[in-house]
């Protein structure tokens, strides 16, 4: 049983859905193995919880809006 896992900030429900979807859909093309067989994990993280170049995801969302 293939796993997928993604870890990345918080997302909605339909976001989640589709890239449930479209990752299976891609496996599947590229494996040859059922969809059936597949499982996607998405691991949400608190954007204080992720660092790009030194700061919290937090922080550099923070700076962009301003």
């Amino acid at each position: 049983m293939p796993v997928i896992t993604i870890d990345m900030h918080k997302t909605n429900t339909e976001q989640k859905k589709a890239l449930i979807k479209n990752l299976t859909k891609t496996a599947v093309e590229i494996t040859n193995i059922p969809a059936e067989k597949f499982t996607i994990l998405i691991n949400e993280l608190d954007s204080t919880n992720i660092g790009i170049g030194g700061l919290t995801l937090a922080e550099v969302k923070a700076a962009q809006s301003r």
